[in-house]
């Protein structure tokens, strides 16, 4: 075979449907997870769902802000909004997350993926931070509302320490929705399994934290309360351990969904 036959060959397969990902996602794994993240990031951005989503989010924002702080006679704090769009977000981000792996696992562009040097871990982390850039640059959208409130009085620190919380708790949030998209390939199925652990980890648990008969389940609840730990951060506290509690539940659930992939491909 000659030289110019072999080049000829080499071209052909290295355009072949299919061989461009290999190519994409290899180079080590910080390369594969750039690469996944850009891929999650502009295919969010090509979703309805995302824009009906972002929708709902900001016209339930704009509605808590007008009734709720900027009323006459009422302190003109964001604390209140902040907490509003965490119970807002329980709903809104698994939506965002329920096509992530599921889709993948239907559509069978899972398969194309992982034969690709491209690790489970790299698949879970590309796709989270995706998700979770989109998440920041939905939240950035709702600036306006703090620059209306630094019109009628000065805002400080407690604005970024507020939304500071707002992107761990998103970050916690996404995490828990990649891992239900990692459970399934129904996407509806996998809205439902995140909404169901973050009602637990929100409105469930704030509920016994509050009204448990024992002493230790109420204890229990208040130590695994999502609410409860942004709270010092609406008022402008960071407090270590709430930190703490946010990554080590965002590493926790990217962690699960990185083991039900790996399960989930050997079958």
């Amino acid at each position: 075979m000659s030289a110019e036959e072999s080049q000829s060959q080499g071209q052909v397969s290295g355009s072949a449907p299919g061989a461009g990902a290999p190519g994409l996602l290899g180079g080590g794994g910080m390369a594969a997870i750039t690469a996944i993240t850009q891929r999650e990031l502009a295919s969010l951005f090509y979703q309805p769902i995302a824009y009906v989503v972002g929708a709902i989010f900001l016209a339930l924002v704009g509605h808590f802000f007008v009734t709720e702080t900027l009323v006459p006679g009422q302190e003109a704090s964001l604390r209140t909004l902040f907490e509003r769009m965490a119970g807002v977000l329980v709903f809104a981000l698994p939506l965002l997350t329920m096509r992530s792996i599921a889709d993948d696992f239907a559509s069978g562009t899972i398969e194309t993926l992982m034969t690709a040097p491209v690790s489970e871990t790299s698949v879970v982390v590309g796709k989270f931070l995706g998700a979770l850039a989109f998440y920041v640059a939905l939240l950035a959208t709702t600036v306006l509302h703090v620059i209306l409130l630094a019109s009628q009085k000065p805002v400080g620190t407690v604005i970024l320490v507020g939304y500071l919380g707002m992107v761990l708790l998103g970050g916690l949030f996404i995490a828990v929705g990649i891992f239900a998209s990692s459970c399934t390939r129904h996407q509806l199925l996998a809205a439902i399994l995140s909404v169901s652990i973050l009602a637990v980890f929100t409105f469930v648990v704030d509920y016994l934290a509050e009204y448990a008969p024992w002493v230790w389940l109420r204890q229990a609840c208040a130590g695994m309360n999502v609410l409860w730990h942004y709270a010092d951060f609406g008022k402008g506290i960071v407090d270590t351990k709430s930190v703490l509690f946010f990554l080590s539940g965002i590493v926790f659930f990217l962690f699960l969904a990185t083991k039900v992939m790996e399960s989930r491909r050997w079958r």
